[in-house]
């Protein structure tokens, strides 16, 4: 029997991998975003297409996020949209450290966990670390200016987005099962030694200056509120791996 599964913000950098993902293991997948048709449905906007987009869904995966706010409305919205449906299982992306670090939108993420929990469906929950490709954005904005500041006594450990995708399917595709071990990247890097990669892979030359921060959140990104503690499931895909990828091997750029 064929297994519809809803797949919110299904064009993004995530959502996009978990359909691939899912359609290959024989799922019937819809996308929902707010521009792909036929599904284009706004969560954080009333909108009479999320019942239809929902109609004969047995799954949903929620990876759709907006980091300017708007994530607990849009929750709130699906949540009750997939009772109404009749959804099975929910499955929703968070990020390691939510409970630990006070950023504001991971107090939205952490406040859409319970939610989930609350929300009367049956669930799955997976916290993860930043991305790779969310570490280069960052970068390449760090490194604009001549000099690159980077914040003092800082690190992190970013994981391949497609082994994210992987894990999310397979719980897509399993039973209900509450939130399951967060997942990290396979190295805890300093902020200093991932811009240097950086900038290697780029071909840029930057001097780097260590900037002490100041303030709650950086506090708990200092103290390693954001890495994987505990019983936690570790990529293999390195940063370095990812900039060979993108940016190619140094001596083949012009």
């Amino acid at each position: 029997m064929t297994t519809t599964t809803l797949v919110t913000g299904g064009t993004g950098t995530l959502g996009r991998l978990v359909a691939e993902r899912l359609r290959t293991a024989g799922h019937e997948v819809r996308v929902l975003s707010r521009h792909a048709l036929p599904y284009s449905v706004d969560l954080r906007r009333p909108d009479s297409g999320l019942d239809v987009a929902l109609a004969g869904v047995g799954t949903v995966v929620h990876c759709a996020s907006a980091p300017g706010g708007g994530d607990e409305r849009a929750a709130r919205r699906l949540i009750a949209a997939a009772r109404r449906a009749g959804v099975g299982h929910l499955v929703y992306i968070s990020i390691v450290g939510v409970d630990r670090v006070p950023l504001r939108y991971y107090r939205a993420k952490l406040a859409v966990e319970g939610l989930v929990e609350r929300s009367g469906l049956e669930w799955s929950l997976l916290r993860a670390t930043q991305f790779h490709d969310l570490v280069v954005e960052m970068l390449t904005g760090m490194a604009r200016p001549p000099v690159m500041v980077v914040p003092a006594g800082l690190t992190d450990q970013p994981v391949e987005v497609t082994e994210v995708a992987d894990r999310l399917a397979e719980l897509a595709r399993g039973g209900p099962v509450g939130r399951v071990p967060d997942l990290g990247g396979p190295e805890v890097r300093t902020v200093e030694s991932l811009a240097r990669a950086y900038l290697s892979a780029t071909g840029r030359r930057r001097r780097l200056v260590r900037v002490p921060l100041a303030g709650a959140a950086y506090r708990g990104f200092r103290d390693g509120g954001h890495l994987t503690s505990g019983p936690a499931l570790l990529g293999t895909g390195t940063f370095e791996e990812y900039l060979a990828r993108r940016f190619g091997p140094r001596e083949e750029r012009g």
